[in-house]
């Protein structure tokens, strides 16, 4: 049965994620019945993951703005100004259904995506990071998930010829059913060169550029949109499947082409596929498009327009030309040996019109395809607020403390990444100046230049979990601070909200509390959001992940002597604590895995004292008087003295108190740094002038870290925090 004739059904309604409201909205809008192809283009547009209907309402919410920022959320990814007439663009994205489903081609796809997102903006990417969420790390399924996503990660990128740079990968049962999959690329373009998706020139011809279009990923929108069951597995031909070489091809022609005053405007054919990327065009252009499917490259045979226009195979664009132009573009892509293929124009109706074999098979209007999805108050009930923790300590001596510091270093979430990271090709471009784990961020030279980059992704789920409030306000300082820490000015973030079922209120509670706290963050560091993706449905048969808001941040610093990185250095070196130490052990990694308990509000975030903490840090970077600088973090200070000694191969003797909480409590805004002992005097005097708190907790120097009696060597540390990823 054609398209044209298929009878919509409400069983086909709902097969399309569409309620029996929105359908009723849809037949008001045309005033007749769709055909099964204009349904199709309604429920990827109006599907969650196109347009954030339940989210709109509260990411409006969110600071966009500053004099750094050149273009914020709205456009393909993020743009800010880097000084000397260059631009960073950014974007951080998920792909967490199709990697749980089939996990090599969902993540490589993943990264195939959003590479596509920034270079479409006329920037060179420089940079891939990522953040992965997994589930216990004995689960029967975490093995397959987790070789078959960094094997994917690792395999598009490294073949693409884009460094992964830098991410996290942590571990919970809470993502048993549903992992998560956020990637970010950072990319570096000329201000005056830069490319955006707002549709003009009635009578232009509308550019399809790239790969051949097939019938994989048709309605990944709307399963990215939906929630698991057990029948998730029968979904995987909704996955994409990708083309890394295709997409090296696809930057170089793309990047040539934009050296030429040819380009209108150009989108990523990414979710939704042909069906997004020419609604969008249009829309933002306030005009309309008419496609002929028949002239399309398709690499299947007998596509019906619904598969072509909802097909999201990868490595394809669509463009605006100038007319004068076309034949030097054509010129340029078919040297690259890829399809280059006028499949329709501009037009001035304000519609999306598509025909096929001769005949209209869709004739929709733009505007409320693009603009007029269901916007969505959602119902939602605040997280309720956490009792304090009352945690025994009067048992507990030195040698207990290094015993509970060995389960930590060796448990999930702190053991060593390395296996992980070395599948991935961090150095290709050769401006890769920390290899991943050696700074808090990683460092990225703008190529040609002495700037330099700061770049990181962070979250910490379990804080969200308890208060996400708080956790969304501490995974923007997370961020901030990991920036802070290498010596960079931080300028702005991109974020990837992942979250449960919204028609869900207390998991709508999560999401709104999350971004208020963000918000809050955001504004008082002045550290604006310029871009971000929303992942809602990550449950499966209603167990929902943790509230899991990844921050991509990005910074920058000019010359490679103004950068700290964390490992100790020199023996006799004085280890300095910046900030105050009050034990906080609520929804603290110590109380879950030396503990067995997972209770407690998540430390308080002062807004005020991070930023005083953190530009004070800064400052010292910047006059030279630091050896090296860590923030701390996940927990608490003793894990974190531990990762420094690691890093540098060099033991440290503390003067710390015995007691957990201090050794252990993960309190935010502090920082551990090493100076020489003439350094450290300045710094000492520095401190109360700029209202910080400095503290000496130790001197650098022997092959173990000691605390009182207790004793441990950084060698035996290292097989621990090694022996886990193998």
């Amino acid at each position: 049965m054609s398209a044209l004739q298929h009878n919509i059904t409400p069983e086909v309604v709902e097969q399309h994620g569409l309620s029996t409201e929105e359908y009723e909205r849809i037949l008001g809008i045309l005033k007749r019945e769709p055909n099964l192809t204009e349904l199709g283009i309604f429920s990827v547009m109006w599907s969650e993951h196109c347009s954030y209907k339940s989210t709109r309402k509260h990411l409006k919410k969110l600071p966009t703005g500053g004099p750094q920022v050149i273009c914020g959320p709205g456009e393909n990814a993020g743009v800010v100004d880097i000084g000397d007439n260059q631009a960073v663009i950014f974007k951080m994205e998920s792909h967490n259904h199709p990697s749980f489903i089939e996990p090599y081609q969902g993540a490589a796809t993943g990264v195939g995506g959003i590479l596509r997102d920034v270079f479409t903006m006329g920037a060179r990417p420089v940079a891939n990071l990522n953040s992965l969420r997994f589930g216990e790390i004995n689960h029967p399924k975490t093995k397959h998930l987790l070789s078959g996503v960094v094997a994917g990660i690792g395999g598009y990128g490294n073949c693409v010829g884009v460094p992964t740079v830098g991410g996290e990968t942590s571990f919970h049962k809470s993502y048993n059913g549903n992992i998560l999959v956020n990637a970010m690329t950072v990319g570096i373009a000329d201000q005056d060169k830069i490319f955006y998706s707002k549709a003009s020139g009635v009578g232009n011809s509308v550019i399809y550029v790239g790969s051949k279009t097939g019938r994989d990923g048709i309605h990944g929108a709307t399963m990215a949109s939906a929630e698991f069951d057990d029948e998730s597995e029968a979904k995987r031909p909704t996955v994409q499947v990708g083309d890394p070489f295709t997409e090296k091809l696809l930057i170089e022609a793309c990047l040539e082409l934009m050296q030429e005053d040819a380009i209108v405007s150009i989108q990523d054919m990414g979710a939704a596929g042909l069906t997004s990327s020419s609604i969008e065009m249009a829309s933002k252009g306030g005009l309309g498009i008419e496609l002929n499917l028949d002239n399309v490259p398709c690499r299947e045979k007998n596509m019906q327009a619904y598969e072509i226009m909802l097909s999201e195979s990868q490595e394809r664009m669509l463009m605006i030309l100038k007319p004068e132009k076309e034949a030097m573009a054509r010129a340029i892509f078919e040297k690259w040996e890829l399809d280059f293929a006028v499949i329709g124009e501009v037009t001035d109706t304000k519609k999306l019109i598509i025909k096929q074999h001769g005949k209209v098979v869709c004739d929709l209007p733009i505007s409320p395809l693009a603009n007029e999805a269901p916007v969505y108050d959602r119902p939602y009930v605040p997280t309720p607020k956490q009792r304090e923790v009352i945690v025994d300590n009067t048992d507990v001596d030195e040698k207990t403390l290094i015993d509970n510091l060995k389960t930590l270093i060796s448990c999930p979430d702190l053991c060593s990444k390395k296996w992980i990271w070395e599948q991935y090709d961090y150095r290709v471009m050769n401006d890769t100046i920390a290899i991943p784990g050696a700074a808090d961020s990683a460092i990225v030279r703008v190529h040609g230049t002495d700037k330099l980059l700061a770049l990181t992704s962070d979250c910490t789920p379990r804080y969200c979990y308890a208060d996400p409030k708080e956790g969304g306000k501490q995974a923007v300082v997370e961020a901030w601070r990991n920036i802070t820490a290498v010596g960079a000015k931080p300028l702005a973030i991109t974020n990837c909200l992942n979250f449960g079922n919204p028609e869900r209120p207390e998991i709508m509670g999560q999401l709104v509390g999350a971004i208020e706290g963000m918000k809050e963050a955001c504004e008082a560091l002045s550290f604006p959001v310029v871009s971000g993706n929303v992942s809602l449905y990550n449950e499966t048969n209603g167990q929902a992940v943790y509230p899991t808001p990844n921050i991509g941040g990005v910074g920058i610093v000019k010359g490679i002597d103004k950068v700290a990185t964390m490992a100790f250095k020199n023996e006799g070196d004085v280890l300095i604590r910046i900030g105050d130490t009050k034990g906080h052990l609520g929804a603290s990694l110590y109380l879950r895995e030396i503990l067995g308990r997972e209770e407690g509000p998540p430390p308080p975030v002062d807004l005020a004292l991070e930023k005083l903490n953190g530009d004070f840090v800064r400052l010292l970077i910047d006059k030279g008087l630091v050896t090296a600088c860590h923030d701390i973090s996940d927990g608490g200070q003793l894990v974190a003295i531990a990762e420094m000694a690691m890093a540098g191969g060099i033991g440290v003797e503390l003067d710390i108190a015995t007691d957990v909480a201090r050794a252990f409590g993960e309190d935010q805004g502090r920082y551990l740094i090493t100076a020489t002992h003439d350094m450290a005097e300045n710094i000492l005097k520095k401190a109360p002038t700029h209202g910080v708190s400095a503290t000496v907790i130790g001197e650098i120097g022997g092959d173990s870290i000691i605390v009182g009696e207790g004793k441990v060597s950084v060698s035996e540390l290292k097989r621990l925090n090694q022996s886990v990823l193998k």
